[in-house]
């Protein structure tokens, strides 16, 4: 079973001392259109060629718009010698639970492997 964490909680964490690393497993166009602030866009398609963006993250949240790719993340993070000691999470319900503010705009950190 995959553990899933609320979008309110998901809130507290970010506006905490240790935010956790939110990875949005969206398309990049979807990604484009709005994500949690501060999360890096790894597509789903991708992620297991970018991990390296993950390793060494104590708290991953994954999100997707709702809340079923990212439920596949936790898996496949949860696989991953490099996330062994994290704590890897679904946000329940995806953005469309999110009742906080969203980000508009590319990731500057991710290298467009994905082609629409």
């Amino acid at each position: 079973m995959v553990d899933e964490i609320s979008p309110e909680a998901v809130a507290e964490l970010l506006d905490g001392e240790e935010p956790p690393l939110v990875v949005d497993v969206s398309t990049e166009a979807e990604f484009a259109l709005g994500h949690v602030p501060g999360s890096i866009s790894v597509p789903l398609s991708n992620l297991v060629s970018h991990l390296d963006r993950v390793a060494g993250a104590e708290h991953v949240v994954t999100v997707c718009p709702r809340g079923e790719a990212s439920v596949q993340a936790v898996r496949l993070l949860s696989a991953y010698e490099g996330t062994e000691d994290a704590r890897i999470e679904s946000m329940a319900g995806g953005l469309a639970a999110w009742d906080g503010p969203l980000e508009e705009g590319l990731d500057e950190g991710a290298n467009g492997d994905e082609r629409s």
